[in-house]
């Protein structure tokens, strides 16, 4: 019977020995990858600001209403797409419509 305590001993130790090793292997792999991808992610290219919409000409007296309207929804639009900021939408309506 000792003989046998013996053995079921051992292999325990050997088991708990070889599974504390195998989750510190683990552990520190997982902080080597987390590591080596934190720098990545602070790296990755940010998209450049849109470009500033050109500065609409004074319209000329003998432009017709369609087409104030025509560019003003044309305005409408890039702010919609984020081109134009609200003071810069006001801006250019304002010297549409002036």
């Amino acid at each position: 019977m000792p003989g046998l305590l013996r053995g079921v001993a051992r292999t325990a130790v050997v088991a708990g020995t070889a599974t504390a090793v195998s989750n510190r292997v683990s552990r520190r792999q997982a902080g080597r990858w987390a590591a080596q991808s934190a720098p990545q992610s602070y790296e990755e290219p940010q998209a450049p600001p849109p470009p500033a919409a050109p500065a609409a000409a004074p319209a000329p007296a003998e432009d017709s209403m369609s087409d104030k309207i025509d560019q003003l929804k044309k305005l409408g639009d890039l702010k919609a797409q984020g081109i134009l900021t609200d003071a810069e939408f006001e801006e250019q309506k304002r010297r549409l419509l002036a």
